[in-house]
Protein backbone atom coordinates (compact mmCIF):
# COMPACT_ATOMS: atom_id res chain seq x y z
CA UNK A 1 0.00 0.00 0.00
CA UNK A 2 2.93 2.33 0.60
CA UNK A 3 3.46 2.87 -3.14
CA UNK A 4 -0.23 2.87 -4.08
CA UNK A 5 -2.28 5.75 -5.37
CA UNK A 6 -5.51 5.88 -3.36
CA UNK A 7 -8.68 7.93 -3.72
CA UNK A 8 -10.12 9.20 -0.41
CA UNK A 9 -13.76 10.30 -0.71
CA UNK A 10 -14.87 12.92 1.80
CA UNK A 11 -12.89 15.84 3.22
CA UNK A 12 -14.32 15.75 6.75
CA UNK A 13 -12.52 14.50 9.86
CA UNK A 14 -12.45 10.82 8.76
CA UNK A 15 -11.35 11.59 5.21
CA UNK A 16 -8.52 13.89 6.29
CA UNK A 17 -7.29 11.32 8.85
CA UNK A 18 -7.34 8.53 6.23
CA UNK A 19 -5.48 10.69 3.71
CA UNK A 20 -2.83 11.60 6.31
CA UNK A 21 -2.31 7.93 7.17
CA UNK A 22 -1.82 7.01 3.51
CA UNK A 23 0.64 9.86 3.01
CA UNK A 24 2.57 8.82 6.14
CA UNK A 25 2.88 5.38 4.57
CA UNK A 26 4.40 6.89 1.43
CA UNK A 27 1.40 6.61 -0.89
CA UNK A 28 -0.14 9.18 -3.24
CA UNK A 29 -3.62 10.47 -2.43
CA UNK A 30 -6.45 11.93 -4.48
CA UNK A 31 -8.73 13.68 -1.97
CA UNK A 32 -12.19 13.88 -3.50
CA UNK A 33 -15.26 15.81 -2.33
CA UNK A 34 -18.50 16.31 -4.27
CA UNK A 35 -18.82 19.86 -2.92
CA UNK A 36 -17.27 22.02 -5.63
CA UNK A 37 -17.56 25.15 -3.46
CA UNK A 38 -14.74 24.01 -1.14
CA UNK A 39 -11.36 25.71 -1.43
CA UNK A 40 -8.70 23.18 -2.54
CA UNK A 41 -5.87 25.30 -1.12
CA UNK A 42 -7.52 25.43 2.33
CA UNK A 43 -7.91 21.64 2.24
CA UNK A 44 -4.21 21.26 1.41
CA UNK A 45 -3.31 23.47 4.38
CA UNK A 46 -4.54 20.66 6.66
CA UNK A 47 -1.56 18.55 5.54
CA UNK A 48 2.19 18.78 6.15
CA UNK A 49 3.91 20.86 3.48
CA UNK A 50 6.21 17.94 2.60
CA UNK A 51 3.17 15.74 1.83
CA UNK A 52 1.31 18.18 -0.42
CA UNK A 53 3.26 17.20 -3.55
CA UNK A 54 1.71 13.72 -3.27
CA UNK A 55 -1.81 15.08 -2.68
CA UNK A 56 -4.30 15.98 -5.42
CA UNK A 57 -7.65 17.59 -4.58
CA UNK A 58 -10.63 16.90 -6.86
CA UNK A 59 -13.96 18.67 -6.23
CA UNK A 60 -17.41 18.36 -7.82
CA UNK A 61 -18.05 15.62 -10.35
CA UNK A 62 -15.64 12.66 -10.45
CA UNK A 63 -14.55 11.60 -13.95
CA UNK A 64 -12.78 8.50 -15.26
CA UNK A 65 -9.64 10.57 -15.93
CA UNK A 66 -9.44 11.45 -12.21
CA UNK A 67 -9.02 7.72 -11.53
CA UNK A 68 -5.89 7.15 -13.60
CA UNK A 69 -3.49 5.04 -11.54
CA UNK A 70 -5.97 4.67 -8.62
CA UNK A 71 -5.81 1.16 -7.09
CA UNK A 72 -8.05 1.60 -4.05
CA UNK A 73 -10.70 3.99 -2.69
CA UNK A 74 -11.50 4.86 0.91
CA UNK A 75 -15.02 6.16 1.52
CA UNK A 76 -15.85 8.31 4.56
CA UNK A 77 -18.71 6.97 6.72
CA UNK A 78 -20.96 9.96 6.04
CA UNK A 79 -21.09 9.19 2.29
CA UNK A 80 -23.82 6.73 1.19
CA UNK A 81 -22.96 3.94 -1.22
CA UNK A 82 -25.54 5.27 -3.68
CA UNK A 83 -23.65 8.60 -4.02
CA UNK A 84 -23.34 9.64 -7.70
CA UNK A 85 -19.56 9.01 -7.90
CA UNK A 86 -19.71 5.39 -6.61
CA UNK A 87 -20.76 3.87 -9.99
CA UNK A 88 -17.68 5.55 -11.53
CA UNK A 89 -15.50 3.61 -9.05
CA UNK A 90 -17.45 0.39 -9.66
CA UNK A 91 -17.13 0.74 -13.43
CA UNK A 92 -13.37 1.20 -13.05
CA UNK A 93 -13.31 -1.91 -10.78
CA UNK A 94 -11.67 0.05 -7.95
CA UNK A 95 -12.23 -1.62 -4.53
CA UNK A 96 -14.05 0.50 -1.91
CA UNK A 97 -12.90 0.27 1.71
CA UNK A 98 -14.27 1.99 4.79
CA UNK A 99 -11.98 4.15 6.90
CA UNK A 100 -12.01 1.50 9.67
CA UNK A 101 -10.97 -1.19 7.20
CA UNK A 102 -7.95 0.91 6.19
CA UNK A 103 -7.04 1.48 9.85
CA UNK A 104 -7.43 -2.21 10.70
CA UNK A 105 -5.19 -3.11 7.76
CA UNK A 106 -2.23 -1.22 9.28
CA UNK A 107 -2.94 -1.33 13.04
CA UNK A 108 -1.31 -3.72 15.53
CA UNK A 109 -2.37 -5.21 18.85
CA UNK A 110 -5.82 -6.22 20.10
CA UNK A 111 -9.08 -4.72 18.84
CA UNK A 112 -12.46 -4.27 20.54
CA UNK A 113 -15.31 -3.13 18.24
CA UNK A 114 -18.61 -1.86 19.68
CA UNK A 115 -21.73 -1.20 17.62
CA UNK A 116 -25.48 -0.90 18.17
CA UNK A 117 -28.14 1.73 17.60
CA UNK A 118 -27.81 3.32 21.05
CA UNK A 119 -25.30 3.30 23.89
CA UNK A 120 -22.18 2.96 21.71
CA UNK A 121 -20.42 6.09 22.92
CA UNK A 122 -20.99 5.47 26.64
CA UNK A 123 -20.02 1.78 26.34
CA UNK A 124 -16.93 2.62 24.28
CA UNK A 125 -15.80 5.34 26.69
CA UNK A 126 -16.39 3.10 29.74
CA UNK A 127 -14.62 0.13 28.12
CA UNK A 128 -11.72 2.45 27.29
CA UNK A 129 -11.43 3.52 30.93
CA UNK A 130 -11.44 -0.10 32.10
CA UNK A 131 -8.74 -0.98 29.54
CA UNK A 132 -6.60 1.98 30.66
CA UNK A 133 -6.81 0.71 34.24
CA UNK A 134 -5.17 -2.59 33.17
CA UNK A 135 -3.19 -2.08 29.94
CA UNK A 136 -0.36 0.39 29.27
CA UNK A 137 -1.21 1.27 25.66
CA UNK A 138 -4.88 1.99 24.96
CA UNK A 139 -6.55 3.91 22.11
CA UNK A 140 -10.25 4.87 22.12
CA UNK A 141 -11.34 5.66 18.57
CA UNK A 142 -14.14 5.73 16.00
CA UNK A 143 -17.42 7.60 16.19
CA UNK A 144 -16.46 8.72 19.69
CA UNK A 145 -14.39 11.50 18.10
CA UNK A 146 -10.95 10.27 17.02
CA UNK A 147 -10.86 8.47 13.65
CA UNK A 148 -9.29 4.99 13.87
CA UNK A 149 -6.95 6.01 11.03
CA UNK A 150 -5.52 8.78 13.22
CA UNK A 151 -3.95 6.31 15.68
CA UNK A 152 -3.54 3.10 13.65
CA UNK A 153 0.10 3.65 12.66
CA UNK A 154 1.05 4.47 16.27
CA UNK A 155 -0.15 1.14 17.68
CA UNK A 156 2.27 -1.60 18.76
CA UNK A 157 1.70 -5.30 19.43
CA UNK A 158 0.94 -4.39 23.07
CA UNK A 159 -1.82 -1.92 22.11
CA UNK A 160 -5.52 -2.33 22.86
CA UNK A 161 -7.81 -0.30 20.59
CA UNK A 162 -11.45 0.25 21.57
CA UNK A 163 -13.46 1.35 18.51
CA UNK A 164 -17.01 2.70 18.34
CA UNK A 165 -18.23 1.46 14.98
CA UNK A 166 -21.28 2.65 13.02
CA UNK A 167 -23.40 0.84 10.46
CA UNK A 168 -22.06 3.29 7.85
CA UNK A 169 -18.52 2.06 8.53
CA UNK A 170 -19.50 -1.62 8.54
CA UNK A 171 -20.98 -1.40 5.02
CA UNK A 172 -17.53 -1.50 3.40
CA UNK A 173 -15.33 -3.69 5.60
CA UNK A 174 -13.34 -6.59 4.14
CA UNK A 175 -11.29 -8.55 6.72
CA UNK A 176 -11.95 -6.25 9.73
CA UNK A 177 -11.57 -8.64 12.68
CA UNK A 178 -12.03 -7.63 16.34
CA UNK A 179 -10.85 -9.87 19.18
CA UNK A 180 -14.02 -8.94 21.10
CA UNK A 181 -17.05 -7.34 19.46
CA UNK A 182 -20.36 -6.13 20.88
CA UNK A 183 -23.78 -5.36 19.40
CA UNK A 184 -25.65 -3.47 22.11
CA UNK A 185 -29.12 -3.27 20.52
CA UNK A 186 -30.77 -2.74 17.15
CA UNK A 187 -33.73 -0.36 16.85
CA UNK A 188 -34.94 1.62 13.79
CA UNK A 189 -32.40 4.27 12.74
CA UNK A 190 -30.73 5.50 9.54
CA UNK A 191 -33.50 3.88 7.48
CA UNK A 192 -33.19 6.83 5.08
CA UNK A 193 -29.79 5.30 4.21
CA UNK A 194 -30.20 1.55 4.76
CA UNK A 195 -33.73 1.24 3.34
CA UNK A 196 -35.14 -1.60 5.45
CA UNK A 197 -34.79 -2.73 9.03
CA UNK A 198 -33.66 -6.15 7.79
CA UNK A 199 -30.80 -4.58 5.84
CA UNK A 200 -29.82 -2.44 8.83
CA UNK A 201 -29.70 -5.53 11.11
CA UNK A 202 -27.56 -7.47 8.63
CA UNK A 203 -25.08 -4.58 8.40
CA UNK A 204 -24.78 -4.39 12.21
CA UNK A 205 -24.08 -8.14 12.37
CA UNK A 206 -21.08 -7.64 10.09
CA UNK A 207 -19.05 -6.46 13.09
CA UNK A 208 -18.38 -10.12 13.95
CA UNK A 209 -18.42 -11.56 10.41
CA UNK A 210 -14.65 -12.23 10.38
CA UNK A 211 -14.32 -13.40 13.99
CA UNK A 212 -13.24 -16.97 14.78
CA UNK A 213 -13.90 -19.56 17.49
CA UNK A 214 -11.13 -17.92 19.54
CA UNK A 215 -13.05 -14.62 19.74
CA UNK A 216 -16.05 -13.29 21.67
CA UNK A 217 -19.17 -11.32 20.73
CA UNK A 218 -21.26 -9.59 23.42
CA UNK A 219 -25.00 -9.46 22.66
CA UNK A 220 -28.15 -8.02 24.24
CA UNK A 221 -30.41 -10.93 25.24
CA UNK A 222 -33.44 -8.60 25.45
CA UNK A 223 -33.17 -7.69 21.76
CA UNK A 224 -35.08 -10.41 19.84
CA UNK A 225 -32.93 -10.13 16.70
CA UNK A 226 -29.69 -10.38 18.71
CA UNK A 227 -30.93 -13.22 20.91
CA UNK A 228 -31.88 -15.21 17.79
CA UNK A 229 -28.51 -14.34 16.22
CA UNK A 230 -26.58 -15.48 19.32
CA UNK A 231 -28.55 -18.72 19.68
CA UNK A 232 -28.69 -19.58 15.96
CA UNK A 233 -25.60 -21.79 15.90
CA UNK A 234 -24.34 -19.82 12.88
CA UNK A 235 -21.93 -17.70 14.93
CA UNK A 236 -18.23 -18.49 14.82
CA UNK A 237 -17.22 -16.42 17.89
CA UNK A 238 -18.42 -17.40 21.35
CA UNK A 239 -21.47 -15.35 22.40
CA UNK A 240 -21.93 -13.83 25.85
CA UNK A 241 -25.30 -12.28 26.68
CA UNK A 242 -26.42 -9.49 29.00
CA UNK A 243 -29.98 -8.69 30.11
CA UNK A 244 -31.66 -5.97 32.16
CA UNK A 245 -35.00 -7.79 32.02
CA UNK A 246 -34.45 -11.41 33.05
CA UNK A 247 -32.13 -13.76 34.92
CA UNK A 248 -29.61 -15.57 32.72
CA UNK A 249 -28.11 -18.99 33.30
CA UNK A 250 -24.86 -17.68 31.79
CA UNK A 251 -24.03 -14.02 31.29
CA UNK A 252 -24.65 -10.71 33.03
CA UNK A 253 -28.07 -9.64 34.23
CA UNK A 254 -29.78 -7.06 36.43
CA UNK A 255 -31.36 -8.43 39.60
CA UNK A 256 -33.22 -5.48 41.17
CA UNK A 257 -30.29 -3.15 42.05
CA UNK A 258 -27.45 -5.64 41.54
CA UNK A 259 -25.61 -6.52 38.35
CA UNK A 260 -24.91 -10.27 38.57
CA UNK A 261 -22.46 -12.43 36.64
CA UNK A 262 -23.58 -16.05 36.11
CA UNK A 263 -20.78 -18.27 34.88
CA UNK A 264 -20.16 -22.03 35.03
CA UNK A 265 -23.03 -22.58 37.46
CA UNK A 266 -21.82 -19.86 39.86
CA UNK A 267 -23.13 -16.36 40.51
CA UNK A 268 -21.28 -13.29 41.76
CA UNK A 269 -22.38 -9.71 42.37
CA UNK A 270 -20.48 -7.33 40.10
CA UNK A 271 -21.78 -3.93 41.26
CA UNK A 272 -24.80 -2.28 42.85
CA UNK A 273 -26.34 0.29 40.49
CA UNK A 274 -26.48 2.86 43.32
CA UNK A 275 -22.66 2.82 43.31
CA UNK A 276 -22.64 3.95 39.66
CA UNK A 277 -22.56 7.56 38.51
CA UNK A 278 -24.86 6.79 35.57
CA UNK A 279 -28.65 7.15 35.37
CA UNK A 280 -31.13 4.74 33.81
CA UNK A 281 -31.66 1.10 32.85
CA UNK A 282 -30.07 1.62 29.44
CA UNK A 283 -26.87 2.70 31.18
CA UNK A 284 -26.92 -0.42 33.34
CA UNK A 285 -27.03 -2.34 30.05
CA UNK A 286 -24.02 -0.35 28.82
CA UNK A 287 -22.18 -1.24 32.03
CA UNK A 288 -22.99 -4.95 31.63
CA UNK A 289 -21.72 -4.88 28.04
CA UNK A 290 -18.48 -3.16 29.09
CA UNK A 291 -17.97 -5.66 31.93
CA UNK A 292 -18.50 -8.60 29.55
CA UNK A 293 -16.05 -7.15 27.02
CA UNK A 294 -13.44 -6.46 29.69
CA UNK A 295 -13.68 -9.92 31.28
CA UNK A 296 -12.92 -11.50 27.91
CA UNK A 297 -9.98 -9.17 27.45
CA UNK A 298 -8.52 -10.63 30.64
CA UNK A 299 -9.12 -7.68 32.98
CA UNK A 300 -9.55 -8.75 36.67
CA UNK A 301 -13.01 -8.14 38.15
CA UNK A 302 -11.67 -5.88 40.93
CA UNK A 303 -10.11 -3.58 38.32
CA UNK A 304 -13.33 -3.60 36.28
CA UNK A 305 -15.42 -2.78 39.36
CA UNK A 306 -13.24 0.19 40.37
CA UNK A 307 -13.28 1.68 36.85
CA UNK A 308 -17.04 1.22 36.47
CA UNK A 309 -17.81 2.98 39.78
CA UNK A 310 -15.50 5.91 38.93
CA UNK A 311 -16.94 6.45 35.44
CA UNK A 312 -19.09 9.54 34.76
CA UNK A 313 -21.59 10.10 31.94
CA UNK A 314 -20.10 11.13 28.62
CA UNK A 315 -20.78 14.60 27.28
CA UNK A 316 -24.13 15.01 25.48
CA UNK A 317 -25.57 11.72 26.81
CA UNK A 318 -27.98 12.49 29.69
CA UNK A 319 -25.30 14.92 30.91
CA UNK A 320 -26.26 16.97 33.98
CA UNK A 321 -25.62 20.64 33.18
CA UNK A 322 -26.75 22.60 36.28
CA UNK A 323 -29.59 23.27 38.69
CA UNK A 324 -31.25 26.69 38.67
CA UNK A 325 -34.27 27.74 40.79
CA UNK A 326 -34.78 24.10 41.75
CA UNK A 327 -34.91 22.98 38.07
CA UNK A 328 -32.29 20.48 36.81
CA UNK A 329 -31.10 20.77 33.20
CA UNK A 330 -29.87 17.72 31.24
CA UNK A 331 -28.13 17.61 27.85
CA UNK A 332 -28.94 14.51 25.81
CA UNK A 333 -28.07 15.92 22.38
CA UNK A 334 -26.74 12.48 21.41
CA UNK A 335 -30.32 11.17 21.60
CA UNK A 336 -30.56 11.35 17.81
CA UNK A 337 -33.31 8.74 17.33
CA UNK A 338 -36.58 7.93 19.14
CA UNK A 339 -35.27 4.88 21.00
CA UNK A 340 -32.31 6.79 22.48
CA UNK A 341 -34.68 9.60 23.48
CA UNK A 342 -37.02 7.08 25.17
CA UNK A 343 -34.12 5.95 27.38
CA UNK A 344 -33.41 9.56 28.39
CA UNK A 345 -37.03 10.20 29.36
CA UNK A 346 -37.07 7.02 31.45
CA UNK A 347 -33.86 8.10 33.19
CA UNK A 348 -35.32 11.45 34.33
CA UNK A 349 -35.98 11.44 38.09
CA UNK A 350 -39.28 13.38 37.88
CA UNK A 351 -41.57 15.68 35.83
CA UNK A 352 -39.82 16.86 32.65
CA UNK A 353 -40.04 19.67 30.11
CA UNK A 354 -38.64 18.24 26.88
CA UNK A 355 -36.89 19.93 23.92
CA UNK A 356 -37.02 17.81 20.74
CA UNK A 357 -36.99 17.96 16.96
CA UNK A 358 -34.42 18.36 14.20
CA UNK A 359 -33.51 16.66 10.94
CA UNK A 360 -35.86 13.94 9.64
CA UNK A 361 -34.27 10.47 9.30
CA UNK A 362 -37.63 8.90 8.35
CA UNK A 363 -38.18 7.88 11.96
CA UNK A 364 -41.57 7.10 13.51
CA UNK A 365 -42.34 8.80 16.83
CA UNK A 366 -45.31 6.82 18.22
CA UNK A 367 -43.41 4.71 20.80
CA UNK A 368 -41.46 7.76 21.92
CA UNK A 369 -44.66 9.78 22.51
CA UNK A 370 -46.14 6.81 24.42
CA UNK A 371 -43.01 6.82 26.64
CA UNK A 372 -43.95 10.32 27.89
CA UNK A 373 -46.37 8.36 30.14
CA UNK A 374 -47.31 11.29 32.39
CA UNK A 375 -43.66 12.27 32.98
CA UNK A 376 -43.33 14.84 30.16
CA UNK A 377 -45.28 17.99 31.09
CA UNK A 378 -44.51 20.11 28.02
CA UNK A 379 -42.93 19.40 24.63
CA UNK A 380 -40.94 22.24 23.02
CA UNK A 381 -40.24 21.54 19.34
CA UNK A 382 -37.57 22.91 17.02
CA UNK A 383 -36.29 22.06 13.55
CA UNK A 384 -37.54 20.37 10.40
CA UNK A 385 -39.53 17.60 12.14
CA UNK A 386 -41.57 19.76 14.50
CA UNK A 387 -44.85 19.54 12.53
CA UNK A 388 -44.48 15.77 12.04
CA UNK A 389 -43.79 15.25 15.77
CA UNK A 390 -46.61 17.61 16.85
CA UNK A 391 -49.10 15.77 14.63
CA UNK A 392 -47.98 12.40 16.06
CA UNK A 393 -48.20 13.69 19.64
CA UNK A 394 -51.75 14.99 19.13
CA UNK A 395 -52.81 11.62 17.68
CA UNK A 396 -51.66 10.09 20.97
CA UNK A 397 -53.54 12.66 23.04
CA UNK A 398 -50.53 14.80 24.02
CA UNK A 399 -51.35 18.48 23.38
CA UNK A 400 -49.03 20.52 25.64
CA UNK A 401 -46.83 21.49 22.68
CA UNK A 402 -44.93 24.69 21.92
CA UNK A 403 -42.70 25.71 19.00
CA UNK A 404 -39.40 27.58 19.23
CA UNK A 405 -37.37 29.07 16.37
CA UNK A 406 -33.96 28.30 17.87
CA UNK A 407 -32.28 26.74 20.90
CA UNK A 408 -32.12 29.99 22.89
CA UNK A 409 -35.88 30.45 22.60
CA UNK A 410 -36.50 26.79 23.44
CA UNK A 411 -34.45 27.05 26.64
CA UNK A 412 -36.21 30.28 27.66
CA UNK A 413 -39.63 28.66 27.14
CA UNK A 414 -38.60 25.65 29.23
CA UNK A 415 -37.31 27.86 32.05
CA UNK A 416 -40.63 29.74 32.07
CA UNK A 417 -42.77 26.58 32.24
CA UNK A 418 -40.63 24.40 34.58
CA UNK A 419 -41.35 24.46 38.31
CA UNK A 420 -38.96 23.74 41.18
CA UNK A 421 -38.39 19.96 41.26
CA UNK A 422 -38.84 19.61 37.47
CA UNK A 423 -36.23 18.64 34.89
CA UNK A 424 -35.50 20.28 31.54
CA UNK A 425 -34.20 17.74 29.02
CA UNK A 426 -32.76 18.26 25.55
CA UNK A 427 -33.26 14.85 23.89
CA UNK A 428 -34.18 15.59 20.27
CA UNK A 429 -35.02 12.09 18.87
CA UNK A 430 -33.67 13.51 15.59
CA UNK A 431 -30.36 14.28 13.91
CA UNK A 432 -28.91 17.78 14.25
CA UNK A 433 -28.38 18.69 10.59
CA UNK A 434 -30.12 21.77 9.22
CA UNK A 435 -29.86 23.83 12.41
CA UNK A 436 -26.48 22.57 13.68
CA UNK A 437 -23.29 21.06 12.24
CA UNK A 438 -23.51 18.01 14.50
CA UNK A 439 -24.98 16.80 17.80
CA UNK A 440 -21.91 18.10 19.70
CA UNK A 441 -22.52 21.66 18.53
CA UNK A 442 -26.23 21.34 19.38
CA UNK A 443 -25.38 20.16 22.91
CA UNK A 444 -22.81 22.92 23.44
CA UNK A 445 -25.28 25.60 22.36
CA UNK A 446 -27.92 24.15 24.68
CA UNK A 447 -25.50 24.28 27.62
CA UNK A 448 -24.48 27.87 26.78
CA UNK A 449 -28.15 28.90 26.64
CA UNK A 450 -28.85 27.22 30.00
CA UNK A 451 -25.85 28.88 31.66
CA UNK A 452 -26.88 32.31 30.38
CA UNK A 453 -30.44 32.14 31.78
Amino acid sequence: MSSQKVLVAGSGKSGIAAAKLLLRMGGDVVLYDGNDKLDPEKLKEKFEEADRARLTVVLGELSRTDLLGIELSIISPGIPLDAPFVPVLDEAKIPIWSEIQLAYHVAKGKLIAITGTNGKTTTTALTGEIMKAHFDEVYVVGNIGIPYTETALDTTEKAVTVAEVSSFQLETIMDFHPDVSAILNITPDHLNRHGTMENYIEIKKRVCANQTEEDWVVLNYDDPALREFGESGDLKPKAVFFSSRQELKDGLYLDQDEIILAENGKKQAVVNVHDLQLLGRHNYENVMAAVAISMHMGVPMDTIRRAVCAFQAVEHRIEFVLERSGVKYYNDSKGTNPDAAIQAIRAMPGPTVLIAGGYDKNSEYDEWIDAFDGKVKYLVLIGQTRDKIAECARRHGFTDIMYAEDMAEAVRVCAAYANSGDNVLLSPACASWGMFDNYEQRGQIFKECVRSL
